[in-house]
């Protein structure tokens, strides 16, 4: 049996993710034979490759994640002489069944409900390409000595919750044969065996009906009090969200599988009004059994009195099943079609484009007496960290940036003096020095 911290895996994980570098540009002049003064021909680097999700509909569970959590893209290509970019870097395609759910770990931001099938969400950027020097010539500067870094490629945390996709779920309590029931009627062959909580992860199969495909899920066994947790059953009855139609599996043999049966729609209803109101079909399990063929006409006529249909089955030898499914299909086929218009959940999240230009600066605590001032925004980080600090001609540049976006004057106002410092994402420059 898994360990107590493998069994979440199945539906849920938290995986890290970081997106490919930008590449540096070049500093590069044409060397040619009569050419005594060859311009600039440094080219640009390669965009860094993005991390994209990518629904793979042969996946189902969440379980290939176990082992790998952490996902990069491949660096773009630095730039060289002659005016060459560099390539782009490769894209990191991570693949997740359908029915995922993204969020920000980090926010609990609601990103994406990936249900289609090859259904692409990028969810980190490469970083952008530093320019080469030919890219900075202008009439007042025909041989710029300098070039950009590339941009750092995003990196986050994403938290991924899986909520199966069925036509029909199985439900009933722990050892009722559902995971038998799965199995003899699909391809699924799920681990069996005659104890309660044998099935720890879900598990999907498709069944064939009268020349008919229908998907199944099997839910673990839920028991008292599983809408708050109790044997994992907040975590499976999740799954149910997304069927239509409900097979409701009795042990028949069981002392009492009418208070069996109240029991598991108590659990539904507290869980979620509208899971309890799911059309259900009851299968009467383990008529292989005398104690279930002895219950059977009593439960199935109280059964019958509330409206539903009640069929005797023996996941065992194959008795009734094809009935069962044909009567759950049956209610299917009734069923009104589903609305076009995603639930609020899966509803494109929109927000305002940031102001690049925009910035903020603090001060922060001292540093052995050496006085910090934070600047913040999206542009100046970003030029910051492109700058190469070591070419004279680039830090000018930048000066000349940030005087234009009035960082320089805003530091001033804020008290900087010569000596302090001045940090820029992970830049530390020294005012009076680098930028003035």
């Amino acid at each position: 049996m898994p360990e107590r911290g493998d069994e979440f895996l199945f539906d849920q994980v938290t995986i890290n993710i970081q997106a490919g570098d930008g590449g540096n540009g070049a500093v590069s002049f044409r060397r040619e034979a009569h050419v005594p003064r060859g311009g600039p021909n440094g080219g640009n680097g390669g965009r860094g490759g993005n991390v994209v999700l990518r629904v793979d509909k042969r996946l189902n569970t969440l379980l290939p994640f176990r082992h790998k959590k952490h996902f990069r893209a491949d660096k773009g290509k630095h730039g060289s002489g002659k005016d060459q970019n560099g390539a782009y870097g490769k894209d990191a395609i991570v693949r997740v069944p359908p029915g995922t759910i993204v969020r920000d770990a980090d926010s609990g931001e609601f990103l994406a409900d990936l249900l289609e099938p090859d259904r692409e969400l990028i969810v980190a950027l490469g970083g952008r390409g530093g320019r080469g020097n030919a890219a900075f010539t202008s009439a007042t500067n025909r041989a710029p000595h300098f070039s950009e870094k590339g941009e750092q490629g995003q990196e986050r945390r994403l938290r991924l919750e899986l909520k199966l996709i069925a036509d029909i779920g199985i439900v009933g309590k722990p050892n009722a044969g559902k995971s038998t029931f799965l199995a003899r009627i699909t391809a699924a062959r799920p681990k069996i065996a005659d104890y309660p909580f044998t099935t720890l992860i879900p598990n999907l199969g498709v069944a064939e009906i009268d020349e008919r495909t229908v998907v199944l899920a099997d839910i673990p066994g839920l028991i008292q009090g599983a809408h708050q947790g109790a044997g994992l059953g907040d975590r499976f009855l999740k799954h149910i969200e997304r069927t239509r139609v409900l097979i409701h599996l009795l042990d028949g043999a069981a002392d009492d599988p009418l208070a069996d049966f109240d029991s598991i729609n108590v659990e539904l209803e507290l869980y979620s009004p509208a899971v309890a109101t799911k059309p259900q079909i009851v299968g009467f399990n383990k008529m292989d059994l005398p104690d279930a063929q002895r219950n059977f006409a009593r439960v199935s006529a109280k059964l019958v009195r509330r409206g539903l249909q009640v069929v005797p089955v023996s996941a065992a030898t194959g008795q009734g099943v094809p009935e069962l499914l044909r009567g759950a299909a049956a209610i299917l086929d009734a069923l009104p079609a589903e609305m076009e218009t995603p639930p609020p959940e899966t509803m494109p999240v929109f927000r305002p484009a940031p102001d690049e230009n925009a910035f903020t600066i603090e001060r922060e605590p001292d540093d052995d007496g050496i006085r910090i001032f934070r600047v913040r925004g999206v542009k100046v980080e970003r030029v910051a960290q492109m700058t190469n600090w070591a070419q004279e001609e680039g830090v000018q540049r930048t000066h000349r940036v940030f005087q234009a976006m009035g960082v320089n004057d805003a530091l001033r106002a804020a008290g900087i003096r010569d000596g302090d410092y001045v940090r820029l994402g992970n830049i530390e420059v020294e005012w009076g020095d680098a930028i003035r």
